[in-house]
């Protein structure tokens, strides 16, 4: 494939990206970038739009990013060109988003009563029709003066893991998530799996046995990964023969990564692809 350029993990405004999926591929277009994935959070609800406005000659990759636990250790699985329509895979997604909203007006709840001046209708009003989420919460707290910037909301004092306004979610186990996305005819990645910055992490052994239950590949080229982290994932996806992606995790506004930060193989890419059948890329003409 020569020198394409390919980011499988994006964010639009469906979920807690700031660009609608229209911009989303615009940006992708202006950024260089060959191949674009959508990968908003449980839901498939920017499909529509993004390809609608693909620009020619970009190819986009429909996805999602899935919300998972394992042994109290949340993660985010990628899945890739399932069949968004299969039943049970629909149903687990609907079941995910559904919580989100409880979680979020939990959350929100529970700032108002720490004495922070935001609301759940101004929520609602940042997701503006999204998945709404955490990030949308602290979007909130930002706007309202709380605190100085979006990574200062996920932390203990606030809306951080085990933190003074957390809520745990409804999430999927891994390895049902692998079952559903590949009985959807869908490919699997684990993301970012030691942002330890982020929280806890799943241990090595238990990438390991996901690898065994069916997953696909892991994302290693990552904002949230350093070199040397990088470096024993590359190795460790070599010994468990997974596929090793890099990715930019775009968000928009909401974050400071850009599209292309980092990028996938074409060879990986091909891999990928090759191993669906629920889907396939759709190339803007």
């Amino acid at each position: 494939m020569g020198d394409v350029r390919i980011d499988l993990h994006a964010h639009s405004s469906a979920s807690d990206g700031t660009d609608s999926p229209a911009e989303l591929v615009a940006a992708a277009a202006a950024a260089g970038l060959d191949v674009v994935a959508i990968t908003d959070h449980d839901t498939t609800a920017g499909y529509a739009g993004a390809t609608a406005a693909l620009p020619a000659g970009l190819t986009l990759v429909p996805g999602a990013e899935l919300s998972c636990r394992l042994d109290g250790v949340s993660l985010h699985m990628l899945a890739y060109l399932f069949d968004p329509a299969e039943p049970e895979f629909a149903r687990e997604r609907e079941l995910v988003r559904d919580d989100r909203v409880r979680r979020a007006r939990a959350m929100t709840g529970k700032l108002v009563e720490l004495g922070a001046p935001v609301t759940w209708e101004r929520v609602l009003e940042i997701a503006a029709g999204g998945a709404v989420g955490r990030p949308h919460v602290a979007s909130a707290l930002l706007e309202a003066g709380v605190i100085g910037s979006i990574d200062e909301a996920f932390t203990p004092a606030w809306l951080g893991s085990g933190g003074r306004a957390y809520v745990s979610k409804h999430e999927l186990d891994p390895y049902d998530a692998i079952r559903l996305v590949k009985a959807a005819g869908g490919v699997t990645v684990f993301a970012h799996p030691q942002a330890v910055k982020r929280g806890r992490v799943v241990p090595v052994a238990a990438i390991g046995e996901l690898a065994a239950a069916g997953l696909d590949g892991i994302e290693v080229d990552h904002v949230d990964h350093d070199e040397a982290t990088r470096a024993s994932l590359r190795a460790l996806a070599a010994d468990l023969d997974l596929l090793a992606t890099g990715s930019s995790d775009y968000h928009g506004t909401r974050k400071t990564v850009r599209l292309g930060a980092h990028t996938t193989d074409p060879e990986v890419y091909e891999r990928l692809v090759a191993r669906a059948s629920g889907a396939e890329p759709i190339t803007g003409r």
